[in-house]
């Protein structure tokens, strides 16, 4: 909490510490009025869309616009705007001064989705009423490590619709008892932590805040645009960079690269280009051996990482190091690979 506070500028009491952004946004979207207009850009990731759309049922409106005319969409009927301060599917940098302005100007609320920003870009929290971060990406946490900055100035607005122990004022005279105790700052929006989430998002931050921001940037960006200038594009401000290339997958799966690509409405494919199929996980399915039997799926283990038929089906985390690409996520996990000897193991 302390960490993070210190990376958007903010006081420790503001923040609130969760697991994730939509259940973190889920208490601004309940404290909405009946017929609300949301402001949001069109492309945007779904946690930050979904704890609006959800209440559509009140009549509450969103409004999808271009990210770059954002500040020019709001208007006196906007109750809410809320965006990410880096797109992650385009990289676009967020125009934070000209939105806050113009929310301002007509009394609508600001929230900030700041998850692909922190931890390469400088945020400043202040000029917002909610600012939301996932850990996992470029804050460098495990998955279960979410943080807000709410501002006092609209904290009374929004009940703590999760409260919990660990939101009272007094967390170790919060086990027992019907009265309610919760805390008087931004803890009382606290969930109660995913306890090795935060054991290691602990280490990270401490990390991140050692190395700094800037010099996280100056790093990130020269590789940015070093990736740009292979591709004859010029320069840019973002860390992430989005190439519109028809054959992409190919080329990047004949260098040895995983990579995903976006198609209709952001449905990812494989490898190969064709679209992944839907229903169960691959983990969770049958599949047939040569012999024509059925196999047992492998059973998950946390006790040693093997190679599985399964790793490139998107269940792990493709971490680029030194252009060696490593699978660090549960697929990579998964004990009894060769369940069936007849099932051929995949590269990973």
């Amino acid at each position: 909490r302390a960490a993070f506070a210190g990376l958007v500028g903010v006081p420790v009491d503001d923040v609130a510490v969760g697991a994730t952004v939509s259940a973190m946004l889920s208490v601004v979207g309940a404290a909405l009025p009946a017929g609300a207009r949301v402001v949001v850009p069109e492309i945007e990731f779904t946690s930050n869309l979904f704890p609006w759309l959800v209440h559509a049922d009140r009549g509450v409106r969103i409004d999808t616009v271009p990210a770059g005319r954002l500040a020019d969409m709001i208007d006196s009927r906007t109750d809410l705007v809320s965006f990410s301060l880096v797109q992650s599917a385009t990289g676009q940098i967020a125009a934070i001064d000209e939105i806050v302005a113009a929310a301002r100007r007509h009394g609508a609320l600001v929230v900030g989705d700041a998850s692909q920003a922190a931890g390469w870009l400088p945020v400043d929290a202040t000029p917002f009423d909610v600012l939301v971060c996932a850990g996992y990406k470029w804050l460098m946490t495990p998955r279960g490590a979410a943080f807000g900055y709410f501002s006092p100035a609209v904290r009374d607005r929004f009940r703590p619709l999760q409260a919990n122990w660990y939101a009272g004022e007094d967390i170790a005279d919060s086990y027992y008892g019907p009265s309610m105790r919760l805390a008087a700052s931004a803890r009382r929006f606290d969930l109660s932590p995913a306890w090795f989430s935060y054991v290691g998002a602990a280490p990270s931050l401490e990390l991140l805040t050692e190395i700094g921001v800037d010099a996280v940037r100056a790093h990130n960006v020269a590789l940015a645009n070093r990736f740009r200038a292979g591709l004859g594009l010029p320069p840019g401000a973002s860390a992430i960079v989005s190439v519109d290339r028809p054959d992409a997958v190919e080329r990047l799966a004949a260098a040895g690269v995983r990579a995903a690509v976006l198609h209709h409405r952001g449905r990812r494919r494989s490898r190969t280009g064709r679209p992944r199929r839907r229903g169960r996980p691959p983990s969770t399915r049958r599949r047939r051996c040569r012999r024509r039997r059925r196999c047992r799926p492998p059973r998950l283990s946390p006790r040693r990482p093997v190679s599985t038929p399964y790793g490139r089906h998107g269940l792990g985390v493709g971490l680029g190091v030194g252009g060696v690409t490593i699978s660090a996520a549960p697929a990579a996990r998964i004990r009894g690979a060769a369940a069936c000897r007849n099932v051929r193991p995949r590269p990973a």
